[in-house]
């Protein structure tokens, strides 16, 4: 009886188990919705034709190449100093004087009684040859003595003035490191000048842009005297050769126009190096570097990208140029292009402005570039 109870109970238990069991067992699980591929948003701009230029920036001064260092030929005072830094003067203009009037006249003094001993030599000997005390020789070396000494004697009258030193051509003084009342050795420089018609724009070049520079290539030029004003110029000379030092090519700029300009100015300057019109100009942001390591760029049909193999040239300021793969007036991709594949869907940022713009938006980057 026991048994049979026990029996009866686990089959009143299994029955709601197996269907437990039965229902599990039946139900069938849905598989989750596919996510729409996300179509990625970009922005494109037209390639425009227009002026590209590739230049540098540099600082350079204002210095003449035209200068002269004016030295004392001998020693002696300033006795005279006409001039004072700033003067402007003329070719002949006497600028300053050296003493040496009482140097010269003792040496005058000296020579004049040495004269006279050459003269008395010079007749005693004359009547010892004529009595045949001595040999007609010694007559013509005391001949010799005697012209000799007079004519230092006739050399130094004429130079017993003070020495004078005179502008060798119009210019502007510059510097004057002496006084008067200095007492100055030979060579000492006195006075220095330069000719404010031969004030250039010198600037350094680093080496490896030393060999790409031609005389006659533009340049724009700041003035921190004149901020705000650029003024044109062009390159006038190239130095042959390479400061051992800085590893540095000197060149000269001529600034156009009536300027004034002084010694020790600072400039700031853009040598355009090259230049090219009409060609056609996308942004930087345009060109990618493919895992090959070339370059391309994606172009906008409708609403689709496609790849476009490209060759550039001159970069300037968020500017390249395409010499080859995109025409002017495509629309490139400019940003939204780094995961892009060809022929890809794309969303465009404002279709309405990008429909618009190749119609009526006028040429983006037309205009020289510079950098």
């Amino acid at each position: 009886m026991r048994f049979e109870l026990l029996r009866s109970g686990m089959a009143a238990f299994s029955l709601p188990l197996m269907a437990v069991i039965i229902i599990t067992g039946c139900s069938v699980k849905t598989p989750p919705r596919a996510q729409p591929k996300k179509i990625p948003l970009v922005t494109t701009k037209m390639a425009v034709i227009g002026t590209i230029s590739h230049s540098m920036e540099l600082t350079g001064s204002v210095e003449p190449y035209r200068t002269a260092r004016l030295g004392s030929p001998a020693e002696g005072p300033v006795v005279y100093l006409g001039v004072r830094e700033g003067d402007t003067v003329r070719t002949g203009k006497k600028l300053c004087s050296i003493g040496r009037k009482s140097k010269v006249n003792a040496l005058v003094v000296s020579l004049e009684e040495e004269l006279r001993k050459e003269e008395d030599n010079l007749r005693r000997t004359r009547e010892l040859v004529d009595k045949k005390a001595l040999a007609g020789e010694q007559l013509d070396a005391a001949k010799a003595k005697y012209e000799n000494v007079r004519a230092q004697l006739a050399g130094a009258r004429e130079t017993s003035g003070d020495f004078s030193i005179t502008a060798p051509w119009s210019g502007v003084i510059s510097r004057i490191p002496v006084r008067e009342g200095d007492f100055v050795a030979p060579r000492t420089t006195l006075l220095e000048l330069y000719d404010p018609s031969s004030l250039v724009v010198r600037v350094e070049i680093p080496e490896r842009e030393s060999t790409r520079l031609r005389t006659g290539m533009e340049a724009r030029l700041r003035f921190d005297a004149d901020p705000g004003k650029t003024v044109n110029g062009n390159v006038i000379r190239l130095y042959p050769y390479l400061n051992e030092r800085t590893r540095t090519r000197t060149i000269e700029i001529k600034p156009k126009g009536a300027l004034a300009l002084l010694p020790g100015m600072f400039v700031r300057v853009e040598v355009i190096t090259s230049s090219v019109d009409s060609a056609i100009i996308v942004p930087e942001n345009a060109v990618v570097i493919n895992p090959a390591g070339g370059s391309i760029a994606f172009v906008t049909e409708g609403n689709i990208a496609r790849v476009r193999k490209v060759k550039t040239g001159i970069e300037s300021t968020g500017k390249v140029q395409i010499i080859s793969g995109i025409a002017a007036g495509d629309r490139v991709i400019v940003a939204g292009n780094e995961k892009l594949k060809d022929g890809a869907a794309v969303r465009l940022a404002d279709p309405k402005n990008e429909k618009q713009g190749t119609k009526n938006s006028p040429p983006e980057g037309s205009g020289k570039e510079t950098r």
